[in-house]
């Protein structure tokens, strides 16, 4: 078996990270990290493109008295039949994994005065130990340590078919001491450009439609139990120009993935970060008519009955005007399968005077309580929100209304008609998830508990 360790990602540490992170967690079962492995440096031809052709030290034999002298010479790697990888995980220790294959070589034969092709198929059995250090500005050194190859049935064939048992023994003894000190470099470097290749897959910046973007990035060494590996990536949110949306740390224990491949967990701070870059909305101005909303003409009823008798018919017959503009940042709580994004929304509603002047009749604010439905879609978390709760308070009057509690229902609708839909079509091009490992996230699920959003595959 060739216990081979390719990547940052596979790395094992003596504890799990004590560090209290940002951004989002993720625990991978030692099933997706062997399809991973298996996709990478198997299926890909890596492996096998970087050991075909390997050439091999001479094998030189002196004879015996019963025996002439041999010598093998010109060997080289043919083919790699059969490469078979598997992964495991030990707590504490790091990270193992295995790959059984059986090594066609060929070379030139010469025994005694006679010279002919010589075809050697080896079991090779190779054991590396890896595990991760030094990590710095999310990335770590991959230290690759005791690689051991062992040797498993040796079958020889020449073209005569003359092959003493010293031959075969002679064979098995040199290729036992000459085989890890051809085949461990390349294993390094396979493990090398594999680590690469994943590494970026945990270090990208994403865009956020045109507002931004998301910098994901390794935030510690990875760590391993005997039952998943543990990854916590940090989630740089930065609006365009370079700013960067803070959201605080908080510790968030990841549930047990079972029979999952992995289990993602997204952090309610982080989220509200990625909201506000979603949701860069600009002020909507509009007549308050029954084209900009259906309950126009009852909205201006209700507000010509709070104010004092004949103050807005003295500002002439335009009709109202309204100003929705977002106030404050959005915000996402995340209790027991139940999602909400809360939402503030300054109204004001005005008429222009007949001189160009504005009369401020209203100035409203709206603390919204969106209630948030969650899914995947590619390699994003979507949101579709409807309108929950609305709390309505008055900030202002120039015209002496005092009185709101009339004015709620059809606040309410105008905000479902108006803004709502301006909502979603924000949000929805979705929250960009790394491409973790190179797993798909097609079909996964996604489960909301108390301050995490927890997507299982």
């Amino acid at each position: 078996m060739w216990k081979l360790f390719g990547m940052v990602v596979f790395c094992g540490l003596l504890s799990p990270s004590q560090q209290v992170l940002s951004g989002l967690s993720c625990a991978i079962s030692p099933g997706a990290m062997q399809n991973v492995l298996s996709d990478f440096i198997i299926q890909s031809g890596l492996l096998d493109q970087h050991l075909r052709g390997l050439v091999l030290p001479n094998i030189m034999g002196e004879g015996g008295l019963l025996s002439s002298p041999t010598s093998i010479t010109s060997l080289h790697l043919v083919e790699v039949q059969l490469p078979k990888l598997s992964v495991a995980l030990l707590s504490g220790l790091g990270v193992q994994m295995t790959i059984s294959a059986k090594l066609q070589l060929s070379g030139n034969c010469l025994v005694g005065l006679l010279s002919e092709l010589v075809d050697i198929s080896v079991d090779v059995n190779l054991h590396t130990n890896i595990k991760c250090t030094n990590f710095e500005s999310g990335t770590v050194q991959v230290v690759i340590e005791d690689c051991l190859c062992i040797l498993g049935a040796v079958k020889i064939r020449l073209l005569s078919g003359l092959l003493s048992l010293s031959v075969n023994e002679l064979v098995l003894n040199q290729l036992t001491g000459t085989l890890p000190g051809v085949l461990c470099p390349v294993i390094n470097l396979v493990v090398n450009l594999v680590n690469i290749q994943l590494m970026g897959t945990l270090n990208a910046v994403v865009p956020v439609g045109t507002a931004g973007t998301i910098h994901y990035q390794l935030a510690s060494l990875p760590f391993t139990s005997g039952l998943f590996l543990g990854l916590d990536l940090d989630g740089a949110v930065k609006q365009v120009g370079g700013s960067i949306i803070p959201h605080d740390s908080s510790p968030s224990a990841l549930p047990p993935l079972l029979d999952k491949t992995m289990v993602m967990g997204l952090r309610q701070s982080f989220l509200s970060s990625a909201m506000c870059l979603l949701l860069q909305i600009p002020s909507q101005t509009f007549t308050c008519t029954p084209e900009a909303f259906s309950g126009a003409s009852h909205l201006q009823e209700a507000i010509a009955g709070l104010a004092p008798a004949g103050c807005l018919s003295c500002h002439g017959t335009s009709p109202l005007s309204i100003k929705l503009t977002l106030f404050g940042n959005p915000l996402i709580l995340l209790e027991e399968n139940s999602a909400t994004v809360e939402l503030s929304v300054m109204v004001q509603v005005f008429v222009r005077r007949s001189d160009g002047s504005i009369l401020n009749i209203l100035l409203l604010r709206a603390d919204l309580g969106l209630g948030a439905h969650l899914w995947i879609a590619g390699s994003r978390l979507m949101l579709g929100l409807s309108l929950g709760s609305i709390s309505l308070s008055l900030e202002s009057s120039a015209v002496g209304i005092s009185d709101i509690s009339l004015l709620k229902p059809h606040c309410r609708d105008m905000l479902v008609e108006v803004l709502l839909p301006l909502v979603n079509d924000a949000v929805g091009i979705g929250i960009p998830l790394p491409n973790v490992l190179g797993l798909s996230l097609l079909g996964a699920d996604v489960q909301v508990l108390v301050g995490l959003v927890v997507i299982l595959l």
